[in-house]
């Protein structure tokens, strides 16, 4: 399918493109509960909260006690603020990407800096396994490096959410690359 490139969205109104779907007859349990409290929270507060003040509303909604923070060690500040804002409704752990401390030219990973002695590796592995064992319910991204994110989705056992999406270069701005002339000639995106 490309529905990126479909211009007539029948879907909005109805039509099914598959073939041979079933509503959501087989969708398990959570994962209906899931759809459910997300399309209230849509639903209820269309354009009037903040992606954070939605996160709160769906952890309640959910039933939710302990959040989880995977946070990069370049959204220190950003991580703490979603903490703070956070420990007011929930049991909140938070786990940096350079927990653990692992030089990369042990495992010979590219190194920023090229030729430094040491300089420590993001371990996403490691910030899954940790908010696995804390047994939190929620698992919240705040700018992990692209990679280290799939590899904190694949690894983490509780639903993962991304509260900022990291870009360097756009102040984490993801859609500025697809709004701005400049990228969009940059792409060949000419309208």
């Amino acid at each position: 399918m490309k529905c990126a490139l479909c211009k007539e969205k029948g879907c909005y109104q109805g039509k099914n493109c598959v073939q041979d779907t079933q509503k959501f007859d087989n969708v398990s349990e959570e994962d209906f509960k899931i759809m459910k409290v997300a399309a209230e929270i849509e639903g209820d507060f269309y354009c009037q909260k903040t992606r954070l003040e939605e996160i709160i509303e769906f952890g309640k909604r959910m039933g939710y006690k302990r959040m989880g923070i995977a946070f990069c060690i370049g959204s220190q500040s950003e991580g703490a603020v979603v903490h703070k804002v956070l420990a007011q409704h929930f049991e909140v752990d938070s786990v940096c990407c350079k927990v653990c401390g692992v030089n990369k030219k042990d495992y010979n990973l590219t190194q920023i800096r090229k030729g430094n002695d040491y300089e420590a590796s993001c371990h996403p592995l490691m910030q899954a396994q940790i908010l696995n064992e804390a047994g939190t319910d929620l698992n919240i991204i705040v700018g992990l490096c692209v990679g280290h994110d799939v590899l904190f989705t694949q690894h983490s056992k509780a639903p993962v959410i991304t509260f900022i999406a990291k870009d360097r270069v756009l102040a984490h701005n993801t859609a500025g690359a697809i709004y701005s002339g400049y990228y969009k000639n940059k792409f060949d995106l000419k309208e």
